[in-house]
């Protein structure tokens, strides 16, 4: 049977985050047959037999797979040092277990993230190379003409980076802004923000709807949903 660093196997569990299990182990909060290991990479059974936590028989945690609607000014973290509101505040009263964010939006996004205490199908889906794609809907100040929406699809080069949307679409536009339906089969950290900044649009809001074949649809904001089993098959599949 294969043996896992014990940070690693508590995370597969679903017990808790990589980072937080190497707190627990460094705090000498998990034993292994009785014993305390304070090394986070100390080779363990994934199965998890005799490993405790505060003395207490670990196993794994039912699998949680959620929907949320995140709103904008709302931070994807379990806490956070300059006291903003956390995604974590709208799920505090629900009973789940400890769940991880698939992937991030930042405070300023809104939108569909997902959670899971499945670290193992979440780093499926968060994988680059599966070009997953992830479907945006983005208000810009000013309208893109074809040409500007034909650059957006060829990409900019920011800070050693090449920038490009996979679909790009204008939706509606006014006489002072637009709306685009932005296509990403790649994540780069605040993409869609840079590549607006490098043709001069300055986003003014940016909401995901879609991550492959999971859509926000009509969830309100700061709410959640469980995702149905096709929906958690399908990003597996993706996944490969």
């Amino acid at each position: 049977m294969p043996r896992y660093g014990l940070a690693r196997v508590l995370s597969k569990l679903g017990l808790c985050s990589r980072s937080q299990a190497e707190q627990w182990v460094r705090a000498g909060r998990v034993t292994v047959d009785g014993r305390v290991v304070r090394d986070a990479e100390h080779p363990t059974l994934a199965e998890a037999r005799g490993i405790a936590v505060d003395g207490k028989p670990v196993a794994a945690a039912a699998r949680v797979y959620l929907a949320f609607n995140k709103p904008r000014g709302v931070v994807v973290s379990a806490s956070d040092e300059h006291g903003r509101a956390t995604i974590y505040a709208s799920l505090a009263a629900a009973g789940l277990p400890w769940l991880g964010p698939v992937g991030r939006l930042d405070k300023a996004s809104e939108g569909l993230l997902l959670l899971s205490n499945d670290t193992v199908w979440a780093a499926g889906i968060t994988e680059p190379s599966t070009h997953r794609e992830k479907i945006y809907h983005v208000q810009v100040a000013g309208v893109p003409d074809a040409a500007i929406l034909a650059t957006m699809l060829e990409g900019v080069e920011d800070r050693g980076e090449h920038l490009a949307a996979r679909r790009v679409d204008l939706l509606r536009a006014g006489e002072k802004n637009a709306w685009l339906e932005v296509v990403l089969d790649e994540g780069r950290n605040r993409h869609i923000r840079r590549l607006m900044d490098a043709l001069d649009f300055a986003v003014l809001r940016l909401v995901r709807v879609a991550i492959g074949a999971v859509a926000l649809g009509e969830l309100p904001k700061g709410q959640w949903r469980h995702l149905s089993l096709d929906e958690v098959a399908a990003l597996r599949a993706d996944a490969g």
